[in-house]
């Protein structure tokens, strides 16, 4: 296609052109050319898109943003590529103590989650996933501050470059799911749903206000359930992972958002562990294993169209928010499902020491919290005595009392 020249305010002369690649994934090449005022050196910039429409749309985003003095190259880099360039300018004036954890939240937590985006593609929304996925891999407040903080200073660089006109990492009100988490540590037990009925009513409204109404939402709602696993160890469940025979199911994996798209790995406690599959669910599971048949790395849950599940998928999919209104559940979030099952199983007396491994979980104390409250306080209270009875035991065992 043919190739343009337009002077611009920015000192240079930006020359375009579209190419037509057949047999390309996306045939369209846009690219732009230009000499640099300073060092007088040709220097281009390219993107493959999908459409002739999408080119010209990429080429007059570059050109509107050297009308506002942003060069080719700033204007379409990445977060990553942007801070490593301004990195020591963002960070100008802070003492080496405060360095540090900033340096650690960019490398650990912002690069792997934003910085695959253009900068001048980045959202408030973008920005607002993930800090709340950071909240969701348990990072501490002061870790998600820090990283967040680096942002937010990356970004105010590059509104004062003049590559984006206002800074996205400004967000607010994060802190407010720490209480949510606290509060969900100190009683999980009031985010279960009460029982079966409430369940299976629930599975159905979602289902029901799906998309052709697709029965899998159901199925993972009541499987998440009666497991208790999280959504993204229901969305890496492999067919070779059920066991039909003494029905039971070995978590290995986790399906989890990255910055390349949906990934599989390790489960959150990093070691596998193996999880009954009662009678309710056990029609449900053979059902999906007729349909996929013998594959055993098949996926045993999907959405519609075959492709992974998250929490958000989901969420979206089925209206979840109207839907637990709806039924009087306002609280209700997908891992709220985790929850109900270790409630449930704790209120049928499954000794807490199975319960801690069916949950996975690292500490007895994050277990023992699904106990009923009349169990917990005789646990309590035999605790306490023990207390009670170590502080006044000689350290150097028992002495004979002086007569």
């Amino acid at each position: 296609m043919g190739s343009l020249q337009q002077a611009l305010p920015l000192g240079v002369t930006l020359s375009s052109d579209v190419e037509f690649r057949a047999g390309r994934p996306r045939p369209y090449r846009a690219r732009v050319r230009w000499i640099d005022p300073v060092t007088k050196r040709r220097k281009s910039k390219s993107e493959s898109v999908d459409t002739s429409e999408a080119a010209q749309a990429w080429i007059k985003e570059i050109e509107d943003a050297a009308r506002g003095g942003v060069d080719p190259i700033s204007a379409t880099a990445t977060l990553a590529e942007f801070g490593e360039r301004v990195m020591s300018l963002a960070l100008r004036g802070l003492e080496s103590k405060t360095l540090d954890p900033y340096m650690a939240g960019w490398r650990k937590r912002v690069v792997p989650a934003l910085g695959h985006l253009p900068i001048r593609l980045i959202t408030n929304g973008a920005v607002d996933r993930a800090v709340h996925a950071w909240i969701a891999d348990e990072c501490g407040q002061s870790t998600v501050k820090n990283s967040l903080a680096v942002l937010v200073r990356v970004m105010e660089q590059a509104v004062r470059d003049g590559v984006i006109d206002r800074n996205p990492a400004r967000v607010t009100g994060w802190r407010r799911e720490y209480q949510r988490a606290e509060d969900e540590l100190d009683n999980p037990r009031a985010l279960a749903l009460p029982d079966w009925e409430a369940l299976t009513r629930l599975a159905a409204a979602l289902v029901e206000r799906s998309a052709d109404n697709y029965s899998g939402w159901g199925e993972v709602v009541i499987f998440a359930a009666c497991t208790a696993g999280r959504i993204g160890e229901v969305s890496g469940v492999r067919v070779g992972d059920i066991d039909p025979v003494s029905w039971t199911w070995t978590v290995r994996r986790q399906t989890t958002p990255s910055p390349g798209g949906l990934v599989d790995k390790g489960t959150k406690g990093k070691r596998a562990r193996t999880v009954p599959l009662i009678a309710e669910v056990r029609e449900l599971v053979a059902r999906r294993l007729d349909v996929i048949g013998s594959d055993k790395s098949a996926r045993l849950f999907t959405g519609p169209r075959g492709g992974r599940i998250t929490t958000a998928v989901l969420r979206d999919a089925t209206h979840w928010d109207d839907v637990v209104a709806r039924l009087g559940y306002e609280h209700l979030r997908r891992h709220d499902l985790r929850h109900t099952g270790l409630t449930w199983m704790a209120d049928a007396g499954v000794p807490v020491h199975v319960l801690r491994k069916i949950a996975g979980h690292g500490s007895l104390t994050t277990t023992q919290r699904y106990l009923h409250p009349d169990a917990r306080s005789i646990a309590d209270a035999g605790e306490a005595l023990s207390a009670h009875l170590s502080a006044r035991r000689s350290p150097n065992g028992p002495r004979l009392r002086a007569v």
